[in-house]
């Protein structure tokens, strides 16, 4: 019963979080929203008695999503309102296509997954951490560590591509230098855009 009611909360507060994070076009609430929604989906794995996923869910992924705030606070102006583009509205009708196939193949999976068996079932003998351990670093060693090296690669990029855009500093710059960089730049609100 207790199982049940926490299910279906998470599961409302995941929908929820991951509804603002699509829906609102600020990229603060939207990141702040999409962490709350990893933490949130850590609660499954609690539910499920997979703690150890539960607490690397919460480590890796909303601490990526962390990186990936900072790397957005850098890139983007979080005041300005973005206008969205859509040049080509063939590939946005192929890719909700795309999306209701998918969703229609996760509702059907646990109809099919009756069928399947584990490659690696649970061995009592073992934690959960050790299960994953020893499938992460004997089967699945190369691409983990490709994984590794694609990720250090992509950090190394982002802090490239933002020292590029770190030769000037508000707080070094005289306020005359701001007002003109501003007004040469000026935000939405002060275009009188709605």
């Amino acid at each position: 019963m207790f199982e049940a009611i926490a299910f279906y909360l998470f599961a409302a507060l995941t929908i929820v979080m991951f509804t603002i994070t699509v829906m609102t076009s600020q990229a603060l609430y939207a990141i702040t929203a999409m962490a709350a929604g990893m933490i949130f989906i850590s609660a499954f794995f609690f539910i499920l008695g997979a703690d150890f996923l539960g607490a690397i869910q919460i480590i890796v992924y909303t601490g990526a999503v962390m990186a990936l705030y900072a790397f957005g606070m850098m890139f983007f102006d979080t005041t300005r309102n973005v206008v969205e583009k859509r040049t080509n509205p063939q590939i946005v009708f192929v890719l909700g296509v795309l999306a209701a196939v998918l969703v229609v193949a996760i509702f059907v999976a646990p109809i099919v997954s009756n069928n399947i068996q584990a490659l690696y079932p649970i061995n009592p003998e073992v934690g959960n951490s050790q299960a994953v351990g020893m499938v992460l670093f004997t089967k699945y060693l190369v691409p983990f560590e490709v994984a590794a090296v694609m990720l250090l690669v992509a950090m190394i990029a982002g802090i490239v591509l933002a020292g590029k855009k770190m030769d000037k500093s508000l707080t070094l710059m005289a306020e005359e230098e701001i007002e003109m960089m501003h007004a040469s730049n000026p935000t939405h609100q002060e275009r009188g855009e709605h």
